[in-house]
């Protein structure tokens, strides 16, 4: 598992001893043990016995299934014209990039900005009829140049559950397995986690919420067979495979397997 820095760790300490998970909101939430299906690479008519599906938020959920809101509640989605006063910006007023995603933009989660941009969002998902919406980039602050830390993403990681709470929809944590503990504690009600079994990290999710973990592994890498990681007792109780570009179905280079 990638470990945290000991500042960083000490802060978390801090963090969790000063608060408690708040009441169990009146949510739908995610089957326990559901055969799940993520297409965030475009929607597409799921598999007979998927039973729950996630897509973006600009998508329609899929009718009969238990469907999650994909957000970028943290980052910029690619092609999005964002308010200047939206984004993280250094010391020379430049915004800042995700490295690995270079078309995605660090969101200044201390911002009124931030989290009208997110809540529109969530009003977006509930009225389409989604049941939940995952957060993607809870991590950002790593990537912020020391201009956010753990608090910032998880004093905004509150304010999203609670928008979410209050227009009917489960929350879900997305990665960042380190803190798993103090976002159930934020109020997170899920968590959607990739590639815990490459990271050897599938523990720390479900430790904290059990059987609602939605785990993906993706064929690029694989650190053993993906019949090993099904038969594994200790997996996720539902981890499904996909293609590292989430193609739909019918398109060259689907891939989609389920435990």
């Amino acid at each position: 598992m990638r470990t945290l820095s000991v500042a960083l760790t000490a802060l978390l300490v801090a963090l969790v001893s000063g608060c408690s998970a708040p009441p169990a909101p009146d949510v739908a939430l995610p089957p326990a043990g559901a055969v799940a299906d993520y297409q965030l690479g475009g929607a597409y008519d799921p598999a007979p016995e998927v039973t729950l599906v996630v897509r973006d938020s600009t998508e329609a959920p899929a009718p009969g299934r238990y469907s999650v809101c994909y957000l970028n509640a943290f980052q910029t989605q690619p092609g999005e014209t964002p308010a200047a006063d939206l984004l993280l910006t250094d010391q020379d007023g430049e915004s800042i990039a995700d490295p690995d995603w270079p078309d995605e933009r660090l969101v200044d989660i201390r911002t009124d900005a931030a989290l009208e941009r997110a809540a529109d969002g969530i009003a977006r998902c509930a009225d389409a009829g989604f049941d939940a919406v995952e957060f993607d980039n809870l991590d950002s602050f790593t990537r912020s140049a020391g201009l956010l830390d753990a608090e910032d993403a998880l004093a905004f990681a509150a304010d999203l559950v609670q928008e979410a709470h209050a227009a009917g929809l489960a929350a879900g944590q997305k990665n960042t397995a380190e803190l798993t503990e103090h976002g159930h504690r934020t109020g997170f009600d899920f968590a959607v986690a990739e590639e815990c079994d490459v990271f050897e990290e599938c523990a720390a999710y479900t430790d904290v919420y059990g059987d609602a973990v939605i785990a993906i592994e993706y064929t690029d890498d694989l650190r053993r067979p993906f019949a090993e990681v099904c038969a594994d007792p200790d997996r996720p109780a539902t981890m499904i495979l996909r293609d590292r570009d989430l193609v739909p179905a019918g398109e060259p280079g689907h891939v989609f397997e389920h435990c």
